[in-house]
């Protein structure tokens, strides 16, 4: 049985709301059928009851360790990020026992600093998407004024140098979006692997009704692009829409810092719920699920939940990228009010977006996408 070393900066079996958590704890439950794995990851130690998987944790670093290893990474040119999920005890863990695997399995661009030395065996990476175009897009929101502004454009030029260095050490880096691959140099064409983002199931449990009132937002709000979102939907457009529809609510499920969710929740028309092991319930109660991120690349797993549920969803021009026809796309903060406004009124409408969400998620189902990741380990 081929031995797998599967290295994660976060804990695949936290439970936690974000999308790669989610995706790491269901590559590993896949992998574990055929395969032996030993799990290295940063976090708590979790038992699992499966005699094909072994946890390693190691412990989260501490406030001057993080600050540190950024000092240390902007020295070296690396990503920030890169120095606040390093720990030197799980490097060196790595280092000493890589040899004892077959292959080694690194989940998200965080844990290429793990890259062990003088290993002889395979590698794989699952990037997910190109994370330098996504600073980009950070750089370009953000205010002028706003510091963060310039720390995104500093990690855009990091970054990319770094994909340039992943994409010449992984023998497979795997990317959701068929668009993104086109924008990496053909010379490494033969390395990349296109694996969608999943849903587990597709339970269309919603059918139109005048009752439902909720606007559904899904996701990691310690992510920025996410809780810009939703800070700009209550800001600028949650007022206009008030006035069409009085009586709606924007329900916000996912992990949220305290200080977000105190302020956010001053609206009386915002629910935020945090994280949720079920959503099921908030869905039953919406009408649409919204993905109106300025900053956005790859497939946004938002937009497959809604669309699992048989929600119609609407969009902002950079979500919609890799959606097409099946979601109702906004231009401007009018329109997307509009949209809104239709989308609760109008059941022939409602009942024709539900039907594109649910025919274009099928294809999406991780019974059938997971099955790549055999033909991706075997080689």
């Amino acid at each position: 049985m081929k031995k797998i070393l599967f290295i994660s900066t976060r804990n695949p079996y936290s439970g936690r709301y974000s999308g790669d958590v989610i995706r790491s704890f269901k590559i590993i439950n896949v992998l574990k059928k055929k395969y032996k794995i030993d799990l290295v990851y940063l976090g708590k130690k979790t038992h699992v009851k499966n005699k094909n998987i072994n946890l390693i944790p190691f412990d989260q670093p501490n406030i001057l360790e993080k600050i540190f290893y950024c000092f240390i990474s902007l020295i070296k040119f690396e990503p920030l990020q890169f120095g606040l999920f390093f720990s030197n005890s799980m490097k060196n863990f790595i280092n000493e026992n890589s040899q004892n695997y077959d292959l080694i399995f690194f989940h998200h661009i965080r844990s290429y600093p793990y890259f062990p030395k003088n290993y002889y065996g395979r590698t794989i990476l699952d990037m997910g998407d190109l994370y330098s175009e996504n600073y980009l897009q950070t750089f370009r929101y953000l205010n002028i004024l706003n510091p963060l502004k310039y720390i995104y454009f500093l990690e855009s030029l990091i970054v990319k140098r770094i994909e340039e260095k992943i994409f010449s050490s992984f023998e497979r880096v795997l990317l959701f979006s068929k668009k993104e691959m086109l924008s990496v140099k053909k010379k490494f064409y033969d390395k990349l692997f296109h694996v969608d983002e999943s849903v587990e199931k597709i339970n269309k449990i919603v059918n139109y009704s005048t009752k439902n009132s909720y606007i559904l937002f899904v996701g990691n709000l310690n992510y920025l692009p996410n809780i810009l979102a939703v800070k700009d939907f209550i800001k600028k457009i949650l007022p206009g829409l008030l006035k069409k529809l009085p009586d709606i609510k924007f329900c916000v499920i996912g992990d949220i810092k305290k200080v977000d969710k105190y302020y956010l929740s001053k609206n009386k028309s915002v629910i935020i719920l945090g994280s949720q092991k079920n959503i099921t319930k908030y869905v039953k109660k919406s009408f649409c699920g919204v993905a109106n991120l300025s900053i956005a690349t790859g497939v946004q797993v938002k937009v497959l939940t809604y669309m699992s549920y048989g929600l119609p969803v609407i969009c902002s021009n950079q979500v919609a990228v890799n959606f097409g026809k099946s979601a109702l796309i906004y231009k401007s903060k009018e329109d997307l009010i509009k949209k809104i406004v239709e989308i609760k009124n109008k059941k022939v409408l409602w009942n024709k977006f539900s039907k594109r969400s649910i025919s274009f998620v099928k294809k999406f189902k991780w019974k059938n996408v997971s099955l790549k990741y055999f033909k991706i380990v075997n080689f």
